[in-house]
């Protein structure tokens, strides 16, 4: 098997709307990285620690759309992304692993900062507290339109237990959702890869691979 021929830890996020694919490409990253023989650790937001996945059962939680407030909300992300740092991302970056997180910082700015309307410049200052300034190298935006997007959401819901307070939400949330992506995304060029979500699993997939091999010099 390839050995890894990086010396030190790198950072990679995947973001994107609901029903974009995420979590599949995460997985398939993570077994090519198994096949190769590379070292890294899969995890996600809100959760990635015991504690931060006793957050994440709070605000996946439907039936408090009523009762937590769009700050509260905001903080429970925040908190839960503070430990997931603290206790998981760093000890692994620095042991030299690759890092695969299902969400980061990023989801924050645009869910809580721009479509619940915080702010952007608030949650980016919560954003530099909590993670000690911690950016990843490389953020994967899967890309996809709304509509798309949340009817994939739907059919997943249907086959699962966990619920999403986000997917409730209207189409012109999930609008501005996929504005503000794109947003962060043009203004960070150097990290951010726009994926076309709507494309076959496969060709993702490889486009994530070339991105990985070509690009970043990984493997």
């Amino acid at each position: 098997m390839k050995k890894q021929n990086i010396n030190k830890g790198f950072f990679i996020t995947f973001e994107g709307p609901e029903g974009s694919g995420k979590s599949t490409q995460v997985k398939l990253l993570a077994e090519f990285l198994d096949s190769e023989g590379i070292s890294y650790i899969l995890t996600r937001e809100p959760g990635g620690t015991d504690f931060a996945e006793k957050i994440r059962g709070i605000l996946k939680d439907t039936s408090l759309n009523k009762v937590l407030s769009l700050k509260t909300e905001a903080l429970l992300f925040q908190a839960a992304r503070a430990q997931h740092v603290f206790e998981k991302i760093k000890p692994a970056l620095k042991d030299g692993k690759i890092v695969i997180c299902d969400r980061y910082a990023d989801s924050s700015t645009v869910y809580q900062g721009e479509a619940r309307g915080l702010g952007k410049k608030e949650i980016e200052a919560l954003n530099y507290f909590s993670t000690d300034n911690l950016n990843p190298d490389l953020t994967i935006l899967m890309d996809i339109d709304p509509e798309t997007g949340l009817s994939r959401a739907h059919i997943r819901e249907n086959c699962s237990l966990e619920k999403d307070r986000f997917e409730e939400q209207g189409l012109s949330f999930h609008k501005k959702i996929r504005e503000a992506f794109l947003r962060l995304a043009s203004e960070h060029p150097s990290r951010y890869r726009i994926i076309n979500a709507s494309d076959e699993v496969s060709v993702i997939h490889n486009k994530i691979i070339h991105i990985l091999r070509d690009e970043f010099k990984l493997f």
